[in-house]
């Protein structure tokens, strides 16, 4: 029996996040779950068991809110396992209030564009390592007419969830296509995906913004099916080697025209380095 293909998922206890588990256990992976609470992976591996019999599962604990646990999972993961076949950073978060980590990066930018960065990096010579690899950032439509400062990545100044949400998404763009150019998409592939609009509970929150979205959720995708655009863009065939591209769902997009731009993508990622690198010391 020929050994499984390792694929790595964040956030992987709720939503999507446990269904694109599960379907790529079911697609004969051996999935490893970087989830911050060791019981609810724990759980998790029981439910994935129950959906995709034979399924290979193990967990690593990290809080990816923290750039040190990010890298430190990354580098077990490695040591670990010398060739990763994919990476699904899928973890995200929105806060209606501007919340400060240990390390004193803005919370919403640390789990949203720090840690995908983070883990690609750590994880970078295990996915260059075997036959072309996929990474499959799971980003948002609150990218497409978002705006970001590259001075400002941290949103010191006049925060705003919703805002600082679309920020941390395009900047996980910009880092997805930077990565593309940086990396033959021979060896890796960086795409990122847009799954719906998916009733989970990212926005649970108080205010007007959490009762919007209670209001809206029985309207949305099930997590079922927003697992949907993420698993085709890690799994099919059509897209082998095909790298830098944002998908809304399993359509091919137009990305935000910040994204594209050279100069400003270069500002963003060498502000994420410097920062990571801080986070890291």
């Amino acid at each position: 029996m020929p050994e499984a293909k390792v694929a790595v998922v964040t956030g992987p206890t709720s939503g999507i996040g446990q269904w694109i588990a599960a379907g790529l256990a079911r697609a004969g992976m051996h999935v490893v779950l970087v989830a911050r609470d060791a019981g609810r992976a724990q759980a998790t591996s029981r439910w994935i068991a129950e959906q995709a019999q034979g399924a290979r599962m193990e967990t690593v604990v990290a809080e990816l809110s923290l750039v040190a646990e990010a890298q430190a999972a990354a580098t077990a993961i490695a040591r670990t396992y010398p060739r990763v076949a994919l990476l699904v950073n899928n973890a995200g978060v929105y806060s209606p209030r501007r919340v400060v980590t240990a390390e004193g990066n803005e919370r919403t930018l640390a789990v949203n564009h720090l840690a995908p960065f983070v883990m690609t990096l750590g994880l970078l010579d295990a996915l260059r390592a075997g036959p072309t690899a996929r990474v499959v950032n799971v980003g948002s439509v609150a990218s497409d007419n978002a705006q970001i400062d590259p001075d400002d990545l941290q949103s010191v100044r006049d925060y705003s969830g919703w805002r600082a949400y679309g920020q941390s998404k395009l900047a996980l763009m910009m880092a997805t296509f930077e990565w593309a150019k940086r990396v033959p998409a021979s060896e890796v592939a960086f795409n990122v995906v847009h799954p719906g609009l998916v009733g989970t509970n990212i926005a649970q929150v108080g205010g007007m913004a959490g009762l919007a979205w209670r209001i809206g959720k029985p309207f949305m995708l099930r997590p079922a099916r927003g697992a949907d655009a993420p698993l085709w863009v890690a799994l099919s065939p059509a897209l082998e080697g095909i790298s830098g591209k944002y998908f809304r769902r399993r359509t091919e997009a137009q990305p935000n025209k910040l994204a594209l731009e050279p100069g400003l993508r270069a500002r963003v990622w060498a502000e994420t380095e410097r920062i990571t690198a801080a986070g890291s010391a």
